[in-house]
């Protein structure tokens, strides 16, 4: 089983979207998997995804509706195989807070995916309007493709 991570600053838009989109993806192919999702900032904790999250995920057939926000911890690097960030900042305080090599290279930008090295960040559409949203959907459904597909085949190897 394979565990995977996705943050982003809040833990109400991009991350849980990403992780209601793979997890989809995952249970679709029967791969077995945990799929989480947590941010940095506290003032969200306990909430659910934004409206406009929900509702783009909901156009998509996704019900994200019971995600609620979380806090990254230093025990996720020992929870999951992958974390995914969203952008530099969020790349920047999971490095502060990594405690040796081996977390550090469990992390990436989940855009690097699609555009390897080059660290894009994905725009944040909770300052912007529902067509933002549509576009992170879709941004994030082909990394999760990605990230869905390099698991079918791995598991095919096996």
């Amino acid at each position: 089983m394979v565990n995977i991570l996705f943050i982003c600053t809040g833990n109400i838009c991009r991350s849980p979207l990403a992780e209601g989109i793979l997890r989809y993806k995952l249970k679709t192919v029967n791969i077995p998997a945990f799929i989480d999702s947590c941010g940095f900032e506290s003032f969200h904790e306990g909430d659910p995804p934004d409206s406009r999250a929900q509702a783009t995920a909901f156009k998509h057939g996704l019900d994200i509706s019971s995600h609620r926000a979380r806090l990254f911890s230093t025990e996720d690097f020992d929870r999951f195989d992958m974390i995914y960030v969203m952008d530099s900042s969020h790349y920047k305080n999971v490095m502060k807070v990594a405690r040796k090599r081996s977390d550090m290279f469990k992390v990436d930008f989940i855009l690097n995916l699609l555009y390897p090295g080059k660290n894009l960040g994905v725009m944040d559409p909770w300052y912007h309007d529902e067509k933002a949203f549509e576009q992170v959907y879709l941004q994030l459904d082909q990394v999760c493709e990605l990230i869905s597909q390099k698991l079918i085949n791995k598991t095919n190897r096996l």
